[in-house]
């Protein structure tokens, strides 16, 4: 503190700045990565029921009955059968932009049947063939040009997803994939009950993640570092889901994009 001496003001050199003292609300921490997402937890906003009045919701049918076939304009997907199709399957597949985002490319005829086999021996998994019933791409009618599974089936809870779909490339862009989801979907909400179907896609597949959104399935999320791909990295996947209420909305733009693909 400042005295008088002798008429002289004794304390701080002329000109010098005092020291600032910082009041406790005007004091930042560092940061720190562990205190942000602690702040992100205390300032979550529940998530509210959007079906708060919803009522009790049939278990969905499961197996899919043997022989059940889904026949459409341009494609027919019969219960796959590992013995008779694997050969015309693997050769349809057998381009690397196919396996570029999918883990277990075959290394053969006899692992690829191994594979196909296991799947159908799955009590939660439907696998389908996927047969052109016109020219398309090139291609004449009656060929395997791929294929595509119902799997991870909980009836209980209503729920299926739809996924390892894979297409010969000369069906890439074409009614192909559009109509074989309209086919699945109608089967999956209209005749087993289902509440909810999700997909998903590795977030390097960007292609696919557009094709799924353009049906007009939600994103739901990302999981992350949830699956491991044939290089030994670990994928994180982009999840999505079409539920009952969605699927009449989707219907109406499959229907759409079949009619542009075939115009």
């Amino acid at each position: 503190m400042a005295a008088a001496l002798g008429g002289a003001r004794v304390g701080p050199r002329s000109g010098a700045r005092r020291a600032k003292k910082l009041s406790p609300r005007r004091h930042r921490r560092p940061y720190s990565p562990d205190v942000a997402h602690s702040d992100e937890l205390q300032r979550f906003t529940p998530v509210t029921d959007p079906r708060p009045h919803d009522t009790a919701w049939p278990e969905m049918t499961w197996p899919v009955p043997a022989g059940t076939e889904l026949i459409g304009e341009a494609i027919r997907l019969s219960a796959l059968d590992p013995q008779t199709d694997a050969a015309e399957l693997l050769a349809a597949l057998d381009h690397d932009a196919v396996w570029a985002h999918v883990p277990g490319r075959p290394t053969g005829l006899a692992d690829f049947r191994a594979t196909l086999q296991q799947r159908c021996d799955l009590a939660d998994w439907q696998p389908w063939v996927v047969r052109t019933r016109r020219s398309i791409g090139g291609l004449a009618a009656g060929a395997v040009v791929g294929t595509t599974s119902f799997l991870d089936a909980h009836p209980r809870d209503a729920w299926l997803e739809v996924g390892f779909t894979l297409y010969n490339p000369a069906m890439w862009a074409t009614a192909v994939n559009p109509e074989a989801k309209l086919l699945l979907f109608g089967y999956a909400f209209d005749t087993l009950h289902a509440g909810r179907i999700q997909l998903k896609t590795d977030t390097r597949n960007h292609r696919s993640q557009q094709a799924i959104a353009r049906l007009g399935a939600h994103y739901e999320g990302t999981l992350r570092r949830s699956f491991r791909r044939d290089d030994g990295t670990i994928r994180d996947s982009v999840l999505f889901s079409i539920t009952a209420e969605d699927w009449p909305e989707v219907r109406r733009r499959l229907a759409q994009r079949i009619q542009r693909a075939t115009a």
